[in-house]
């Protein structure tokens, strides 16, 4: 199984799963690039995923599924609208050969899910290296509880998140801090990264437990301060 990032809007990351002349699409904010990607590498459609309803994650679906006919659109009850294949927590399938795990990860949005396969997670905006997401619904509980099981999840799963979001979170993080030398290190590593135009994902569940204060925080209420100072940074 190979994974492809294809860059979209300024920081969003769509993810293509590939396995031979198969593809699956996750979160296709925008349609052009990945339709481009997939003629170039004469790929065949087999499905999309949805971790969310927010436009930079759906935006593309309409133009995609019309260029592709009788996909299958896999989503959270909150994608409805878009979404063909309603899927909720300890649902699983299989495309690709793999079989796919649904995790409800809400907070971000009350109906945000993640995707886990044998090795990969695909997490929307609930995680982001060294981060996550906002909490727009303020059910701060919530997206406490989706951590707690991304916590659990084995190191050597690789995190696709949706955003390039790891040096300003890691920037923060050494804020609050500045004594943290594999922090310190992790971000002079992701400097030089976005400094030659690299992506920083995927990481690993097991680099978050080392580097990813939202994930270490034993408390909600020390998660709830904590997110409300990274929103204000």
């Amino acid at each position: 199984m190979n994974i492809h990032p294809i860059k979209a809007f300024s920081d969003n990351y769509i993810w293509i799963i590939e396995e031979g002349t198969e593809a699956v699409v996750v979160d296709p904010g925008e349609a052009g690039r990945v339709i481009d990607y997939l003629e170039e590498k004469q790929l065949h459609l087999n499905s999309i995923l949805l971790t969310h309803n927010h436009d930079d994650h759906i935006g593309g679906v309409q133009e995609i599924s019309a260029k592709y006919p009788g996909i299958a659109i896999y989503g959270p009850k909150e994608t409805e609208h878009i979404a063909d294949h309603i899927v909720h927590e300890g649902n699983s399938f299989n495309l690709l050969d793999q079989n796919f795990q649904v995790l409800k990860t809400g907070g971000h949005t009350h109906g945000h899910i993640s995707f886990l396969t044998e090795g990969a997670l695909f997490c929307g905006d609930a995680l982001f290296s060294a981060g996550c997401g906002r909490v727009f619904t303020k059910d701060y509980r919530a997206q406490y509880s989706a951590l707690q099981k991304f916590k659990r999840l084995n190191d050597e799963i690789q995190v696709y998140a949706a955003h390039e979001y790891t040096q300003t979170n890691l920037r923060f993080a050494h804020s609050v801090q500045p004594d943290n030398t594999v922090i310190s290190e992790a971000l002079t590593e992701v400097n030089d990264l976005r400094a030659k135009g690299h992506p920083t994902l995927p990481t690993t569940i097991g680099r978050e437990k080392k580097i990813n204060l939202f994930l270490q925080a034993e408390k909600l209420e020390d998660f709830k301060a904590l997110r409300n100072a990274r929103d204000e940074f």
